[in-house]
């Protein structure tokens, strides 16, 4: 009997002390109101790439990929514009059907309806939750990874539609610094302009 009533101690425990760093991951990312810092991009199946991302809460991102990829990603906080500059394509993108725009929210909450937390793992250096959307069925789960002294934000993992797992890895990363709105804007134009000076410059 004392050691069923220490087991349910320990298991009451390991779920308070959980609970406790879901809530400081929901507070953590729930302040975090701009984001710019460099990025690898690592897949599966042996692809790579780099770039540039800023995020500006709510719901603004801009993804830049440096050469020899030709992509640019743009989140104006109504739709999210895919650039294959290579293939001079444009595609729109909606919030909902990519897990990663969950970190573009000021209101996360793992509440289990509309996230739900599936996995949670814990040591000395990192934090990782994995959270599924019950409310957006054909979008898959995205694992968050959190260094845990300073506690930043430092990869998330996400399956594509490919079944390909894509790691983003965040490095000199910095907080809340004023972005330009410029960055969240899309002009075609423009942004052809200035992806050929960057390759005249190098």
């Amino acid at each position: 009997m004392k050691k069923l009533l220490f087991a349910a101690l320990l298991i009451a425990g390991s779920a308070h002390a959980e609970n406790a760093d879901l809530g400081k991951i929901e507070s953590y990312l729930n302040n975090i109101s701009t984001l710019e810092a460099n990025f690898v991009q690592m897949s599966s199946n042996g692809g790579s790439a780099e770039g540039k991302i800023y995020i500006e809460k709510p719901s603004k991102i801009r993804m830049e990929y440096t050469a020899p990829d030709q992509l640019l990603i743009v989140g104006n906080g109504e739709y999210i514009i895919y650039n294959d500059k290579e293939l001079d394509q444009i595609t729109n993108i909606d919030y909902k059907d990519i897990p990663a725009t969950m970190i573009l929210s000021n209101k996360i909450k793992f509440d289990g309806k509309n996230l739900k937390v599936t996995d949670f793992y814990k040591d000395s250096g990192q934090t990782s939750v994995t959270v599924e959307m019950p409310n957006s069925p054909g979008v898959k789960p995205i694992t968050l990874i959190f260094d845990n002294a300073p506690f930043r934000l430092k990869q998330w993992k996400v399956i594509d539609q490919q079944n390909i797992e894509v790691t983003i890895s965040l490095f000199d990363a910095e907080q809340d610094k004023k972005l330009s709105e410029n960055l969240f804007k899309f002009n075609k134009k423009s942004e052809k302009t200035s992806s050929s000076s960057a390759s005249r410059r190098k």
